[in-house]
């Protein structure tokens, strides 16, 4: 018997499989590298280690008027990247918003700020005189109150801290 010859659609079948077979070893090289790039990443293990929030000596001011009152916090950032600290709100307090003592001519007020930056390895102390958390309309508060207060960070989401109310020196 006779072997049976090719027939002329197998010279392009060679040369299909045969150039499937090298594109194929890449492809699946590029994909399995993706993937695991992809697993890093979302681990957050990629870059720089991440910021390390903590939010201690939370503290408002008992209100001198029905207006206006404030709350100040000491942020301590210990990690290796920066983070914003973006809104802070209360279930208890109305209106809270950050702001910052600006003052001209000698002449001091209170002026809106949209964010707050904790650097890398450093430690944020609220005070009357730089930044603090102003709060409009503020409810009834005597010394010794206790708030529970969220504030909301960019990368390290949001932190639920208690402040006490004190009385209002500086």
């Amino acid at each position: 018997m006779s072997p049976v010859p090719d027939s002329p659609a197998s010279p392009w079948r060679h040369r299909f499989t045969g150039t499937l077979r090298a594109a194929l070893v890449p492809l699946v090289a590029c994909t399995a590298a993706l993937l695991l790039l992809t697993a890093y990443t979302t681990t957050g293990a990629a870059g720089d280690p991440p910021a390390r929030i903590s939010v201690g000596n939370g503290r408002i001011f008992a209100p001198l008027n029905a207006a206006t009152t404030a709350a100040f916090f000491d942020i301590r950032n210990t990690g290796a990247a920066a983070d914003t600290l973006e809104s802070v709100s209360s279930p208890s307090l109305r209106i809270t918003m950050l702001g910052r003592n600006v003052s001209k001519n000698g002449t001091g007020r209170m002026e809106p700020v949209k964010s707050l930056v904790i650097p890398a390895r450093s430690e944020v102390r609220m005070t009357p005189f730089t930044v603090d958390v102003m709060v409009l309309d503020p409810p009834r508060l005597s010394v010794g109150n206790t708030i529970r207060v969220d504030l909301r960070f960019r990368t390290s989401g949001q932190i639920t801290v208690e402040t006490e109310t004190v009385p209002a020196r500086w």
